[in-house]
């Protein structure tokens, strides 16, 4: 499942959020998104967990949690059309 996680800290990095949805099951890829000219991140990402249930677990219980002083989004990632 890929699930869209907003509102981060600009100072977390990959591995740090990794770490985050591990607790909760695998995860097989982490992306935070980044401004292509200064490369500096827009505050959001994508986690994806190959087990459903494993991630529907993580986005039950880090939706609204609080990283860095920020209350960040977690979500299902819906593709777009």
């Amino acid at each position: 499942m890929n699930i869209f996680v907003g509102s981060l800290p600009f100072s977390i990095n990959e591995a740090d959020l990794k770490d985050s949805f591990e607790a909760y099951g695998a995860v097989s890829s982490v992306k935070i998104i980044t401004d292509k000219f200064t490369g500096r991140s827009k505050g959001f990402g994508f986690v994806e967990m190959p087990n459903e249930a494993e991630a529907l677990k993580a986005i039950e219980e880090l939706n609204g949690a609080t990283v860095s002083g920020r209350t960040i989004i977690v979500n299902k990632s819906i593709p777009k059309e």
